[in-house]
């Protein structure tokens, strides 16, 4: 089994789910730094504000390694070009850029 042939299919997935995963709040957990406490899933500032990339983080690791386990049987006659795993993060870095825009330009 060359699981090897999913890690650009893993890479261009993580990119894709992270956008959704920010965009909809879809964090797996919730971190309150204030008050050192963990919560599962979206939850509101307690004591100060909450921090959700780590959840952002895991919900996009869980989702590109289902993907890319959807996508091995397929990768046993099929390799995968080198290039998705790095032209669609590059292309998710570019909408990122447009989607913060408003902090960078005042």
């Amino acid at each position: 089994m060359n699981i090897e042939r999913t890690f650009p299919i893993f890479a261009a997935a993580f990119a894709v789910i992270y956008i959704f995963a920010v965009e909809q709040n879809w964090a797996l957990f919730t971190y309150h730094p204030r008050i050192r406490e963990w919560g599962w899933l979206m939850e509101p500032a307690r004591s100060g504000p909450a921090m959700h990339w780590y959840g952002w983080l895991a919900t996009s690791a869980l989702g590109a390694v289902a993907v890319s386990l959807v996508a091995l049987p397929f990768t046993r006659r099929w390799a995968p070009p080198l290039w998705l795993g790095w032209a669609i993060p590059l292309i998710v870095m570019v909408v990122f850029v447009y989607l913060l825009r408003g902090f960078f330009l005042r």
